[in-house]
Parts: structure tokens; sequence; C-alpha cells
């Protein structure tokens, strides 16, 4: 016989789990084309006289719907009042007797019924009960059982014919109510699916959304162990994929580096970056700058040298002249001094600036330590799927769990895609997304992207960031940037639209920096047509170009 669940619940009774193997063992007579399904501690809404009830096990065929309770080890009944003893030798008391609870189980279940279906459906049913001692012999006459309700040891032993036989008791007392010569198949699983329903609920996005952060914090402390082994090192180089931390990590360096007393130098290539960390840093001893600026920086610090140096997203300084200028305002420069850089040398070189081997090679002479960052804290794990099969692209392990489900589609025409944008933007509305929560990444600007096309009342839910907004991300609206400036940044809901034809140059560094700023939710809108908006990209310098780790 089929059981719901296929393998028991998890129950204490080993009485219990004995019958629960000999019903999955049953094939129940008049039941040839195996309708029958017997449900293990099925839990009662309804009941007589309780709050809830349970029924050990509830057996549906074609022959009618029995309740069957279970009472293991040892029983006794002293002045009405029934005591059970269970294999370790204690006594549990109860004043209903095992009849009786499985007769007002079985009232509690048919008046669930009856609230679901119709009165003539339930007639073509035979109801009854039994009670299942397969631990002791019963050779007591009572006013409470009948005989055939009851299965003690002995009887449990033919099992199949004590069941059969209890079929056959409810059977004659219900001959004269009943109309008909059984329960159809129809009316049969109707009963079978409204008891123990299959069914998958899909958690509530904002739900999600939450988790996911949960598990973000989670991760995130994890990464922050290594920075003990920075630590222990004048010069690291941490690399590591989107998603894995660096920008977080790089700032509780910064955090760290300045609790000592140090003047420390937080360098980015990205005005965008270096603004949005400065929002988030208010720390003394810190100062955070592009590179080009570091001259300046220095001046204004009122110091000669800065004593420690942190770069974040390192592969857009990797140019001579870039590591020049920090080599230059570095106590013992980098050859001799503290420093701790931080990129994606593998995927994200080229976006805004070229690496150079030249640059490389003089990192690789300086021998730092070499620290990998494999777990990724940001992406959930279909976020990460998708990249890597799309891309190809290492994102790391782990990832901050399972999410909602990746929506990638293409379109034929831009109009076909604008209509879409708008629909997405506003089913994440519906679906309880708060418009700081979206961000519409492209790698045009907004008067050139499909955003632009949006209808009125959408964009006027739209803010273009800069490098000023940027500062207090996100804003109380759905927010706009080109991918090139998201670079380091991420929120809880992505949209990528514009992306090139996967032909095109840029279309990898712009595809992987772009759906990697997702932390939960992640939607890619593509017009097949290569057209005005590809020669724009091509026209944006941005090639994705491999280039091997120093």
């Amino acid at each position: 016989m089929r059981m719901i669940p296929s393998t028991p619940y998890d129950t204490r009774s080993r009485a219990e789990l004995v019958v629960f193997d000999c019903l999955r063992g049953l094939t129940l007579a008049g039941d040839g084309s195996h309708q029958g399904i017997t449900f293990h501690s099925l839990n009662l809404t309804r009941h007589p006289y309780k709050r809830f009830g349970e029924i050990d096990f509830l057996v549906t065929s074609p022959r009618g719907i029995l309740v069957l309770e279970v009472k293991g080890g040892g029983v006794k009944c002293i002045d009405g009042r029934w005591v059970y003893t269970d294999r370790a030798g204690k006594e549990h008391t109860k004043n209903e007797s095992p009849f009786r609870q499985a007769e007002s189980a079985l009232h509690g279940l048919i008046g669930r019924l009856q609230d679901r279906f119709l009165k003539r459906a339930l007639d073509e049913l035979v109801f009854g009960y039994g009670v299942i001692f397969p631990d002791c012999e019963w050779r007591q006459a009572g006013s409470e059982w009948d005989p055939h309700t009851l299965a003690d040891a002995k009887a449990f032993r033919r099992f199949d014919r004590w069941l059969d036989s209890l079929y056959d008791y409810w059977l004659d007392k219900a001959v004269l109510q009943r109309k008909g010569d059984g329960a159809s198949a129809s009316a049969l699983q109707e009963i079978q699916s409204f008891l123990r329903p299959d069914f998958e609920t899909i958690p509530a996005l904002g739900s999600q959304i939450r988790q996911i952060e949960e598990n973000l914090v989670r991760l995130t402390d994890d990464q922050y162990a290594l920075l003990d082994i920075v630590e222990a090192n004048p010069r690291t180089l941490c690399t590591g994929g989107a998603g894995t931390g660096k920008t977080l990590l790089a700032a509780e360096l910064a955090r760290r580096w300045t609790a000592s007393g140090a003047h420390v130098l937080l360098v980015c290539a990205s005005p965008w970056l270096k603004a949005w960390i400065h929002g988030q840093l208010a720390v003394k001893g810190l100062t955070i700058s592009t590179c080009d600026a570091v001259p300046a920086a220095v001046r204004r610090a009122g110091i000669s040298h800065f004593d420690k140096l942190i770069v974040d997203e390192a592969q857009d300084l990797m140019q001579i002249a870039s590591l020049d200028i920090l080599d230059a305002h570095l106590k013992g420069s980098l050859s001799q001094g503290n420093w701790c850089m931080f990129g994606d040398l593998q995927n994200q070189a080229g976006l805004v600036g070229q690496i150079e081997q030249e640059a490389l090679e003089w990192i690789s002479q300086i021998v730092p330590a070499r620290l990998p960052l494999r777990v990724n804290c940001r992406n959930t794990l279909q976020v990460i799927k998708t990249i890597k099969d799309k891309l190809g692209a290492d994102m790391g392990i782990r990832g901050t769990g399972s999410g909602p489900t990746v929506r990638l589609a293409s379109f034929d025409n831009k109009t076909d895609a604008t209509v879409a944008l708008d629909r997405e933007i506003k089913e994440l509305g519906n679906l309880g997304v708060a418009h700081s929560q979206i961000t519409i990444l492209s790698p045009v600007n907004y008067r050139a992207s499909l955003a632009a096309e949006l209808p009125t009342k959408t964009r006027a839910a739209i803010r273009e960031l800069d490098e000023y907004g940027i500062r207090n991300f996100p804003p109380d609206a759905i927010s706009f940037s080109t991918i090139a400036n998201f670079k380091g940044l991420e929120n809880d809901a992505v949209i990528v639209i514009d992306l090139p034809a996967e032909s095109a140059p840029s279309y990898g560094a712009l595809s992987y920096v772009g759906m990697s700023r997702a932390r939960a939710i992640l939607i890619v809108l593509v017009v097949r047509s290569v057209n005005k908006i590809t020669n724009e990209i091509d026209a944006f310098s941005c090639k994705a170009r491999r280039k091997p780790q120093p």
C-alpha cells in the first residue's frame, strides 16, 4: 500500500514503526487498482472536544476509511483510568480509552470532510476505526469495545486478515445507510488529495530577501577572520571574484589599521566607489581618495607619506602610472611598505582601466603574501550558477543561499523590451520589493537606455545616480546607473538592460559586472538585434580581456 509520507515521521513509538512497515507491505482486498493510501500521523483541525487531534494511521481505500489508533507496550485499566507502560517501564495515565480516542478522532475527521464535500460523496464511503495493541494479548471483554475493533499481538500476526475483517465489520454496521457499492475512483482521489495534498508554497519575496541578508551578515563575519592573515603580513594581494567581499574587507581593514594610530590611505579608481565608501566610513586617520588625487590628499592630511595603503578594485589601477603615484606616497614605498590590495584580476579587468603587464610584473617581484577569496558572500546560488553557466566566470563558493529564479529574457526590438522592463518593475512592487531595493544597470547613460523609454509614471519613480548621490545609496527610489560606475556596489534586486550582442568585445565584462551586483533578484533583458546601443557601448571602450594573475 502507498504510504504518505513514504517514510514514517519521527516518532518515539516503536509500535507505530512496526505498524507502518506492516501497512506498507500490505495489499488490501478489493483494491486491485491500488488506489489505497495510508496516512501516518494525520493532524485534525476539527475535533469534538479537543483543540486539535491526531490520527496515528488513516487507511483510505475503495472499501472505505479507517482510523487506526496504536498503543504499544503494556496496557491496563484501573477505576476507569487507562495506564500504558512504555519500553522503559515508565507509566502514562489517560482518562480516555483508546477506543474512545479513535472514535472521537473519526468523528472529527467526518466533520471536517462534511465541511468540504457534499453528503452524497461521503455516502459512498464506509467509516470506521480500530485499535492495535501489537505488544500484548487482550483477553478482557468490556462494554466500551467490540472484539472486532481491536488487534492484539495474536491478531497482529495476521494483520492483513484482521484489517479485512475490520472493513467487513464496519460495512455490516453501515449497510442500511450506504448508497451504492463503494467509493468511486474520483471521489476517493479527491478526498485523499484533501487529507494531505501535495503542494509547494513559495516564500514571500520579502522574506527571501531578509533571509539572504541574514546569511550575508554571517558569511561576512566569517570573511573577517581572513584579515588576521592580512595583518600578519606587511604586503598582501587579496584576489577574488565579484561578491567575495573585497570592499567590505577593505573597509574593515581600514578600521583595524587606523585604530592603531596609523595614517591609512584607502584608494580606488572610481569616484563613485570613493564617494560611497566615504559615506560608510567616518574613521579618524583614514583618507579615502582616487589614485589621481593622492598627491593632494597627502598634503591635506599634513603628512609626507601614508603609513599604510589599502587598494580596492586593484585591477583598475594596474598601470605603471598609478603604481608610481602609490609608490611615491607610501612610507617605505610599495617594495618595503605596509599595504593590502583587493582585486578581481581575472574577470573585471578592462572595464575601467587596462591592466598593464609591466605593472603586474612589478607587483609580482615584490612577492606579497597571496590570499585568494573563495567564499561568495553577496549572491544567491541562482545568481552564481547563472553567471557561471553564461560566462564561465569564477563566482566563488557557498553563496548566500537559495533565492528567486533568475529571469533572462530576449526580445526582437526595443519596444518589446521596454514593455517587459515596465512589467518587471511593477511585478517587483506587487511582490513587496521596495523601490530602494531595485537598481537598473545599463552600459549606457540614462538618456540612451531603455529606461528612458518607460511610461511617464514609471520614469518618475527612477532616480539617476551621480557621484554625490551615491554617498547616501540606496535612495528612496529606483536607482539607475551605468554598469561601469556601479562597480563595487550592489543592491537586493538588479535589472540589467541594454547589453550588447554576445559577439561584441565589451559583452563579457559588462555582463559579469552588471549581473554580479544582484544580491537576491537578477533580471536580464536583452534586445537581440545589434543596433545603435551596441555601437555606443563599443565606443565606450569597455574591453573584456582576461589577464593572467601575478
